[in-house]
């Protein structure tokens, strides 16, 4: 069934909207043309339209069933084609096929109420689980969270919320490995301990510095590079001492005859042989020696010299350095000089290799930055074993201290968790009985669509309209079985035309609402038919006659009766209606009861364009529809002062001039003086002039002022006319009597 209705920011309904709740399984719902009354009928059909996005249908245990709306949409929809679809019902079926099914719908039932008790059951015995869950998160919270907060507020990092705080004291509830000190004790070791906490330095890390000492220390430096000293021209180059200086023209050499250092054409083929002879494969090997030594030395005194300087800078920005940085800075001031003053001799002896050269060792320096580094690390890996030790220590006195807290607790949390343990057990049992009854129904409502798939037609369905038609006494259409399409039919006239296109609004109304009754008692589907669903009929007598107002009404109240019976497959009823006489007539239950428990009334008004819903309990506020002149005097707060007029024109007329045969001046003359009998007469030409006539293309909004004056003249005529009774009565109010 459902449970309640929220509308809102939709049709005459604002952002507040309304909420129509504890809705039962038969609901009235009263309102004027133009209330609202077939916006809430499409909500409950429509709920995934955009239109409907802010409105809420809240089904009892979250179980939709079926909801079939009568209203405007539903006429359109099925009388607008030339042919309606067929409505399976059980037609065909023996006399023991109903009984079967009928038998197994009654056991379905049965599986669905102890599955909804299953469920109600199961959702207590979560919600016992879940307050003793918050019971317990909120009394640990208090009892032990806030009372240590300061003193053990390191041990509770990450777990400084309720939940998260709950859940770990559970968690250290199970560890066994944890020692357990007396309080006085772990207060002494928190002020140690959970200080400022100290962090692991990284080690200084450089590279190899031996392959710079292995190229200093090389025999090459101090070997003289010379040419080959048995060619005839060697003795001159080398008495001259021009070795390096003629090795450097050589490379000048063209292939023509012009000498590199006279410009003068005296190269010969002999000399350049002289030449080569001179400069032999030794002599390059060395060169090529030279060279490949220099250019590893520059690459790798940069790279040295780059990387110590890094190591510098980063141990000069950290305050937990370890390092003697002015020593380390002078020594690698002094190797930066070393180096580059041997990269210059390394420069030198490739321009001029005869010259025998002697490199600055750099191998003390390098020691002593090595070792100067080796110290510091040294210090490095002793501080880091302290922190080490100390995170060691920290860890184990946080177990040490949740340790005591749970001690502290102990009763409370095995409490707790016997407690919840045993909730925990019965919610795995319900949900397991809830799943059964689920599959048996699945199983259940499978077999009974199965048992009446073979035994349903669509004829009973025509038969039976066909019976109420001829019944109230339309005779000159009925309802035939198309040619065309099977399982749909058509509207004949007795002459065998086809009659939707000259029926009557009357008439197609009534033809739609019958058709609706069969659709509530079966399907347009075989396998629907067992289907539970919820009826909303929306005005099924606009356009009736009065006749058929009564047809109508006795039909809908079978249909009440069952539901109220829990007989058939329709759960609820919600009866929306804006004729007062059709609301008396389809709510009356007998002569002797006035109210039902299952059984809600609501009245819906629109002010001011704006919906609104007053609710009535099981007090039907309809009676008569001179009753309900009343009821819109004593609700004149809550409803558009428009009506108002015309409102106090039909009780005065019904009461006083149909009923009591006064006229206007019999109840004008009642007042004492001449000033009170204008009034009189004022107000009886404001309400005939307000409920006769209406300004065109004016909205006129009445003063509150004026209604509340008039009203008091409405009420002395009752007075002088000697019926204020009835006008207490009436209005609801109790007079005292005296003794």
């Amino acid at each position: 069934m459902i449970e309640s209705i929220t509308i809102k920011k939709t049709a005459s309904y604002d952002d507040v909207g309304v909420q129509i709740n504890d809705l039962r399984k038969i609901n009235f719902i009263y309102g004027a043309n133009g209330s609202g009354k077939t916006t809430i009928s499409n909500l409950i059909v429509s709920q995934e339209d955009s239109e409907y996005k802010d409105c809420e249908v809240a089904w009892q245990h979250d179980q939709q069933l079926n909801a079939l709306v009568y209203n405007k949409k539903f006429r359109e929809n099925n009388f607008g084609k030339g042919k309606i679809e067929g409505v399976f019902t059980l037609g065909q079926a023996t006399k023991e096929e109903i009984d079967l099914i009928e038998s197994k719908q009654a056991d379905l039932k049965t599986l669905k109420d102890e599955g909804i008790e299953k469920k109600k059951v199961l959702e207590k015995q979560q919600g016992e689980k879940d307050d003793e869950e918050k019971r317990f998160k909120e009394a640990s919270w208090v009892n032990i969270y806030k009372k240590y907060e300061n003193d053990f507020k390191d041990a509770f990092q990450g777990s400084m919320q309720k939940e998260t705080f709950k859940n770990r004291l559970l968690k250290e509830s199970d560890n066994e490995k944890s020692y357990l000190l007396e309080l006085d004790e772990i207060k002494e070791k928190s002020e140690t301990i959970f200080g400022e906490t100290p962090e692991t330095i990284s080690v200084i890390k450089t590279s190899s510095f031996e392959r710079l000492s292995e190229i200093e220390s090389s025999d090459l430096w101090g070997k003289k590079i010379i040419g080959k000293s048995d060619v005839d021209i060697a003795l001159l180059i080398q008495k001259l001492n021009l070795n390096d200086w003629v090795n450097q023209g050589r490379t000048y050499l063209q292939d023509d005859s012009t000498c590199p250092f006279c410009q003068q054409p005296t190269i010969t083929d002999e000399f350049k042989h002289k030449l080569e002879g001179y400069f032999d494969e030794s002599f390059t090997e060395s060169i090529k020696q030279i060279s490949q030594f220099s250019d590893e030395y520059n690459l790798l005194s940069n790279n040295l010299i780059n990387e110590l300087t890094q190591v510098e800078s980063n141990e000069k920005d950290n305050k937990s350095s370890k390092l003697d940085i002015d020593k380390f800075s002078a020594y690698l001031k002094t190797l930066s000089s070393q180096l580059e003053a041997n990269k210059v001799m390394l420069d030198n002896k490739g321009k001029e290799p005869s010259r025998s050269i002697e490199l600055t060792s750099t191998k003390e320096q390098l020691k002593n930055i090595e070792d100067i580094i080796d110290d510091a690390n040294t210090e490095i890996k002793k501080h880091n074993d302290i922190v080490d030790n100390y995170n060691a220590e920290r860890a184990e006195l946080i177990q040490c201290i949740w340790k005591y807290l749970i001690e502290e607790f102990k009763q409370d949390i095995d409490d707790y968790k016997k407690k919840v343990a045993g909730l925990q057990k019965g919610v795995n049992n319900l949900e397991k009985d809830v799943e059964e009854k689920r599959k048996a129904y699945v199983a259940l409502n499978n077999e009974i669509k199965e048992l009446t798939k073979n035994v349903t037609s669509v004829q009973p369905s025509v038969d039976e309209i066909n019976r109420t038609l001829q019944y109230y006494g339309f005779f000159n259409f009925e309802i035939v079985p198309s040619e065309y399409d099977e399982n749909h039919y058509q509207i004949k006239r007795e002459d065998g035309t086809l009659a939707e296109s000259t029926l009557s609004e009357g008439e197609i109304t009534f033809i739609t609402f019958l058709y609706f009754l069969q659709l509530a008692k079966g399907a347009t589907k075989k396998e629907e038919i067992s289907d539970e669903r919820v009826l909303i009929v929306d005005d099924p007598i606009s356009s009736l006659d009065s006749n058929v107002l009564f047809v109508v009404s006795t039909l809908l109240k079978g249909i009440i009766k069952d539901i109220k019976n829990d007989t058939g497959n329709i759960r609820q009823l919600i009866m929306l209606t804006h004729n007062v006489y059709f609301h008396k007539e389809v709510s009356f239950i007998d002569g002797r009861t006035t109210k039902c428990n299952k059984t809600y009334y609501w009245i819906l008004r629109k002010k001011d364009k704006i919906s609104s819903i007053q609710s009535y309990d099981m007090h039907n506020p309809i009676q008569t529809s001179y009753e309900l002149l009343w009821q819109e005097i004593r609700d004149k707060d809550q409803n558009s002062g428009i009506a108002i007029q015309n409102t106090m024109r039909r009780i005065i007329e019904n009461y006083f001039k149909i009923l009591g045969k006064y006229g206007d001046d019999e109840l004008i003359n009642n007042f004492p003086n001449k000033e009170e009998q204008e009034i009189c007469r004022s107000l009886i030409c404001w309400i005939n002039d307000g409920s006769h006539s209406m300004a065109d293309d004016l909205f006129i909004e009445l003063q509150d002022d004026s209604i509340d004056k008039y009203l008091k003249v409405f009420k002395d005529i009752f007075v002088l006319t000697k019926h204020e009774g009835h006008y207490d009565m009436m209005m609801g109010i109790e007079t005292s009597v005296e003794e």
